[in-house]
């Protein structure tokens, strides 16, 4: 019986074909296992899906320091909170502070923006 080859021989031996002589021997093992070589890709996008299920679908936004624009920031927390004046002020001096949780994964992007722009640093976690 002849010695196992590992995968990086049989690599090794493949480059010396065309990509045309590799197909018809992609369809020939494909014929004698009775596999298609999509399995693999269905794999990996049946375990991408299963991981994107498995992802934090809402966060919770973290003020880590308010930066030099303070009434920039103090604007953004007023309008997605709907914090008053005096309320938002609070929150931003106090960084860091819990400015908003429950926060769906569609909008942290926007948020992060948002923050960005007033040169704020913030977390979600």
């Amino acid at each position: 019986m002849a010695e196992k080859l590992t995968a990086a021989t049989i690599i090794e031996s493949l480059k010396q074909y065309s990509i045309l002589e590799i197909n018809e021997l992609v369809k020939a093992i494909e014929t004698e296992f009775n596999i298609s070589a999509n399995f693999s890709v269905a794999a990996a996008s049946s375990s991408s899906e299963e991981s994107k299920e498995n992802a934090q679908s809402e966060f919770t936004l973290h003020l880590t320091n308010a930066g030099a624009n303070k009434i920039a920031v103090i604007k953004v927390v007023r309008e997605i909170t709907g914090m008053g004046l005096m309320e938002a002020k609070t929150a931003v001096d106090k960084a860091p502070s819990v400015i908003k949780e429950n926060i769906p994964a569609e909008e942290v992007e926007e948020l992060k923006k948002k923050f960005a722009d007033t040169g704020a640093t913030i977390e979600f976690k």
